[in-house]
């Protein structure tokens, strides 16, 4: 069972070493175009793998899909594997978007130099890998061995879609996040950019970098003068730890939300990999056009109301549905979202005003 996630996180390091070490081997600011092109990329390989997941799952390669699902109680065959890949592929990936509105702010509020914001996505990436595959190690052992878990994460995903609904978020500068006023109370922060790094020596030739302009943002992200050969937090390792602890918070909602389609520990994995895989190329493609999707975040909520409600109702929507609910719960998903985007694109050009 051990060989399918071996060939998997096998292919996952190659990509992500070819995304750093050849194609963005410098730093540069990814345009738009650039982005669409990856986002195209990951979006086919995410979309591509579904039907691996279809022939593993109908052949029961390694012994995939040979135990029946702790989600519905059901022997996840070729089909029915992959529909459940897509359902979590999808939702993992609209809820990316809502992670790309709080990345927008951490990156405009510290004046991150667009070049260098490639490098902390990616390295950002790495670490939500290792926290999403600890989580779902523990989600999946919980959901197995104690049932009525799930009622809990669909009573919690509900609440947060309610939240989502009827409270207006609160924007506040990074600066006044308890995690920021921790690294600054422990770890001494550089007054600038210091080219890519993310630590610096002081007295070093990287620590005498010019810093980058524009940066007022982050004035008050300082610390006097250190002594020679003290190692110094950049501002990039501030907004990295931020996307990392955004990440974690965000893995919060979604985690649950996957579980409520299966508990087939590898489709939850793979599905959420593939989803944060993109998420970067993603970024750079919508953060210009934030503004224009206001529509998407009711969206969201909804889709994460209709999954609570799956979580709490799957026998009954088995029942009524039949086998084949997840595959409607799936064109649902697709319809909301595309409807929060065609709201968005409609309401927002005719509100515009004429010149």
């Amino acid at each position: 069972m051990i060989i399918p996630w071996l060939i998997f996180l096998s292919f996952v390091f190659i990509m992500l070493a070819l995304d750093l070490g050849v194609f963005h081997r410098k730093s540069h600011v990814v345009g738009f175009r650039e982005s669409l092109g990856w986002s195209a990329v990951w979006i086919t390989l995410g979309v591509t793998f579904s039907a691996i997941v279809y022939q593993a799952y109908d052949h029961h390669w390694w012994g995939l899909g040979s135990s029946p699902d702790a989600v519905d109680g059901m022997i996840n065959n070729g089909r029915l594997a992959a529909t459940k890949y897509l359902t979590g592929y999808v939702v993992e990936k609209s809820l990316s978007v809502d992670n790309i509105f709080v990345i927008a702010m951490i990156f405009s509020s510290l004046a991150v130099p667009p070049r260098y914001q490639h490098r902390v996505l990616f390295w950002g990436i790495l670490g939500a890998l290792a926290m999403r595959g600890a989580m779902i190690g523990i989600g999946s052992a919980l959901v197995t061995y104690f049932h009525w878990v799930l009622y809990l994460f669909g009573g919690f995903l509900i609440l947060t879609a309610v939240k989502m609904l009827v409270m207006k978020e609160k924007e506040e500068h990074p600066k006044n996040n308890p995690l920021v006023k921790w690294i600054r109370k422990f770890f001494p922060v550089t007054r600038g950019y210091h080219g890519q790094h993310f630590l610096v020596k002081a007295g070093s030739d990287a620590s005498h970098e010019s810093a980058e302009p524009g940066l007022t943002a982050v004035s008050d992200l300082v610390v006097d003068a250190a002594p020679k050969g003290k190692w110094l937090i950049t501002p990039l390792m501030v907004a990295l730890i931020l996307v990392e602890f955004t990440d974690l918070i965000f893995a919060v909602d979604s985690i649950p939300a996957i579980f409520a389609i299966t508990a087939d520990p590898f489709l939850v994995f793979t599905s959420n990999v593939f989803a944060i895989l993109g998420l970067r190329s993603l970024y750079f493609a919508l953060a210009g056009m934030i503004d224009k999707f206001r529509y998407l975040k009711p969206a969201l909520a909804l889709v994460l109301m209709l999954v609570g409600v799956k979580m709490l109702a799957a026998k009954w929507l088995k029942t009524w549905l039949g086998d084949s609910f997840n595959f409607t719960v799936l064109g649902v998903i697709l319809l909301i979202l595309a409807g929060g985007v065609v709201a968005s694109l409609v309401f927002t050009k005719k509100e515009t005003p004429a010149t």
